[in-house]
Parts: structure tokens; C-alpha cells; sequence
């Protein structure tokens, strides 16, 4: 487990202390229901419930020695329960209590996914209008190309967020499923009814059909939505490093008082957060190609899944978490310079309005193909020789033989290209 990057809520949910917990919750609600159902004694469960504790050093003792961490559980349950003890873990299979418990942990680790992903969201939004009618330069192979918005930019944010918090509800409802059906699940010892009645309790769904196992094919859904997330974070901390670049400097991370960037060079203000946030998102990817490898199992189970998911789940969880919390501290403390902004968007001396030339030449009944060219030779002598592009512009005939002075100035108003923005704010923010 990467306990570097444990925040403590997240940290609690995948504690060896909380797994055995839920451990124990099952079995506690499994022994409820057969006191329903008759099976055991009203009086034994008063007793199982009373007196079921475990010691984590206690269970690692006894595992030591048989090698199977649920019966050095339940032994350590005996120890501590008595007699009573006989109607633990009755009817059941190991899977079905470690599966159960994992429907927990990954239903609560959702949550927590889910409130920080809602913490993202307010952030992006309140950005987002921040920067609504922010002048900066659209770039297209990192190469400028048009004006653009910078808030559109946090609205595009927000609207994969959005789309992200709807993927990890469906996988959080994927997982959110037990199962009691016995070593091949098939109900041999138990009924379906009572699989119901105990994962009622623990605010699960029963599987519909299950082997000795859940089926992996939910934890793969858990595991490649925390990839696609992690993915979207690493997409806007990729912008961050590229906008902070000493020649581009359109933002930069908070540098904090007595924060120092290399060993070497004092003046450095390095871009570390977005990119630790790269470097953990890759690792979350990583991680979810085992879950995809662990649906194929043999026949009813085996056990290649388990001891792959001891390290994915938890560290995949971990470290979600804290990238969505570092990414939601990045971006709402980001210094933005839109004055460097406006400087950048005049870095091509005008080459980034061609577009809108090409098309103000066509509406005149220039071709396409001829009007491309006139734009072009103007634009080659930008790049070439340094040469101002509206300048050239007004002094070509042909150019200015198509349009007039005052539609030659409009074609290089900025405003032009951010006079939709109120309109996509309207979609994205419904």
C-alpha cells in the first residue's frame, strides 16, 4: 500500500484493522439471520455478539502457522467467543465473507471518491467563470491556432469531471454487491433468501449469480473507472506543466513561503505537484490492467485474483483520493497571468486570425483554393521575416480589393472569437 499518499479518511477504509472489521460484520450478520431462520440459538448470538473480538497481531500469529488468513480470523474469534463459537462462519465459504467485505470497503472508498470529485467540480466552476472572457491563444499540436476562452478551458474540465462522477456511481454500484452462495455458488448449504437477507443488513444487493466468487468483471469496472479518472486529472496537470514552461508562463503552481525548487539552481519554481499527479496517475493505470486480467479464472475460482488485489484495490483507492485532493489544491490556489496571456496571443504578430481571413475571402466569392493562397504568402513572411500580418494584409491588393478597411479591423478582433462563450457556459453548466 503507498502510505505516502494515505490521506486519513481513505487511509481508515483500507486499514488491516477495518478489513477484518467488515470481516466480522458479516459474519456477525450472517449468525443474525440463521438466529432468524432458527439455525442457531437466540441465546449463542447474544453471545457471538457480545464477546466477537479479534487482535490483528493475534490473527498474523495463528496465520503463520495454518497459512489461511479467514480461518486464523475465525479461530481468533473462537479464542475470544467460546462454545458459542461453533455457529460462526456457518454454512459459509472463506469467498464469501472476503468478497462480502470488499463490496463494503469499495462501496465506502467510492463515497469518499465521490465528495472529492464534488470538491473538484466547485473549484473547476468557480474558475471557469473567473476566466470566462480571458483572452488565450488556442494551440493544435502545441502550435497556436485561434483564440480561444480560458474559462472554456475549465469548462471542458468540468464537463469530464461531470462525465467521471457518473462513470464511478455506475461502478460503484457494480460493486456494491455480496454474496453467501457457497463454494460454488450454488446455494448448497444456504438458500438465496438468506444470501438477501444478510446483505440487506450490511446495505448491499446480492449478486444474481455468483461462483465461490463475485465475478471480477465488477472490480475491473472500479479499477478502469479510477483509470479513466486518474487519466482526466493527468490531462489538466499536463496543461498546468505546459502553461508554467518559463517561455509560455500563462500559469503557475503556488510557490509557497520557504518552498525551495532544486538543490541546485535557487531560482527554480518547478511544476512538482502537476507532476506527481502525472506520475500517480500512471501508476492507477498500471494497476487497472490487473483487474482486467483477473476475470479470466479457473472453472469457479481460483486464487491468482487475490493476492493482486490485496495491493490494486487499496493503492488504486489511496491514491485517487489523493490526487483528486492535490488536483482540487492545484487549481484553486494556480496564479494566472492573463497579461502573459495577451502577450502570447500576440507572439505571431497576428498570424492566429488566418482562419477568419480565409473564411471573410470566401463570403467576398474569392475560391477557397485562391483565397487560401493569398492568406498564406502573407502568413509565410510572418514566420520568415518577422513582418507584421495585418500590416501585410492592408498593403496586398488583391486582398484589400476584397474587403474594407473596417472588415479587415473586424477580422482581428478578439472579442469575435470568445462571442459564444455565454452560450457554452449555458450548456455546461446546467
Amino acid at each position: 500500500m503507498i502510505e505516502r499518499y494515505s490521506l486519513p479518511e481513505m487511509k481508515a477504509i483500507w486499514s488491516i484493522e477495518n478489513k477484518f472489521q467488515k470481516w466480522l460484520e458479516v459474519e456477525i450478520a450472517a449468525c443474525e439471520v440463521h438466529a432468524e431462520n432458527g439455525v442457531i440459538p437466540k441465546d449463542a448470538l447474544e453471545e457471538i455478539k457480545q464477546k466477537a473480538k479479534f487482535s490483528v497481531a493475534r490473527i498474523e500469529e495463528i496465520e503463520k502457522t495454518i497459512d489461511h488468513d479467514v480461518i486464523a480470523f475465525t479461530t481468533n474469534l473462537a479464542e475470544n467467543i467460546g462454545p458459542a463459537a461453533r455457529f460462526i462462519h456457518y454454512g459459509l465459504t472463506s469467498s464469501d465473507v472476503v468478497d462480502t467485505a470488499n463490496a463494503m470497503l469499495l462501496r465506502d472508498s467510492s463515497d469518499i471518491l465521490l465528495k472529492k470529485i464534488d470538491s473538484l467540480l466547485e473549484v473547476l466552476k468557480r474558475r471557469a467563470y473567473e476566466f470566462k472572457n480571458t483572452p488565450q491563444i488556442g494551440r493544435t499540436h502545441g502550435i497556436h491556432a485561434e483564440p480561444t476562452s480560458f474559462g472554456l478551458t475549465w469548462a471542458l474540465w468540468f464537463a469530464e469531471m461531470k462525465r467521471n462522477r457518473k462513470r464511478l456511481e455506475r461502478a460503484k454500484e457494480a460493486v456494491s454487491v455480496g454474496k453467501l452462495s457457497g463454494a460454488v455458488g450454488n446455494f448448497a448449504h444456504l438458500s438465496p433468501d438468506f444470501e438477501k437477507r444478510v446483505c440487506e443488513k450490511l446495505g448491499l444487493r446480492p449478486d444474481p449469480i455468483s461462483t465461490q466468487i463475485i465475478q471480477r468483471d465488477r472490480y475491473a469496472e472500479y479499477l478502469c473507472t479510477l483509470a479513466i479518472i486518474a487519466s482526466s486529472l493527468e490531462k489538466i496537470a499536463l496543461q498546468v506543466r505546459h502553461l508554467q514552461r518559463t517561455e509560455v508562463r500563462e500559469v503557475e503552481e503556488r510557490f509557497k513561503v520557504g518552498q525551495k525548487g532544486s538543490s541546485a539552481m535557487p531560482h527554480k519554481r518547478n511544476p512538482i505537484l502537476s507532476e506527481r499527479i502525472c506520475g500517480i496517475a500512471r501508476t492507477i493505470r498500471a494497476n487497472s490492467i490487473v483487474g482486467l486480467e483477473n476475470i479470466a479464472l479457473w472453472h469457479e475460482r481460483d486464487i491468482s485474483h487475490s493476492s493482486a488485489e490485496r495491493i490494486v484495490l487499496p493503492d488504486c483507492s489511496i491514491a485517487l483520493d489523493y490526487i483528486l485532493a492535490k488536483t482540487t489544491s492545484l487549481l484553486d490556489a494556480l496564479v494566472v497571468y492573463p497579461e502573459n496571456m495577451l502577450k502570447n496571443i500576440n507572439l505571431t504578430r497576428g498570424l492566429v486570425f488566418s482562419g477568419q481571413l480565409l473564411l471573410a475571402l470566401t463570403q467576398k466569392g474569392v475560391s477557397r483554393e485562391e483565397a487560401y493562397l493569398w492568406v498564406q504568402r502573407n502568413a509565410m513572411k510572418v514566420w520568415d521575416e518577422g513582418c507584421d500580418f495585418k500590416k501585410l494584409i492592408l498593403e496586398d491588393s488583391q486582398i484589400s480589393s476584397k474587403l474594407a478597411l473596417e472588415e479587415i479591423e473586424e477580422i482581428f478582433n478578439l472579442n469575435y472569437y470568445l462571442r459564444h462563450v455565454d452560450e457554452i457556459f449555458d450548456r455546461v453548466f446546467v
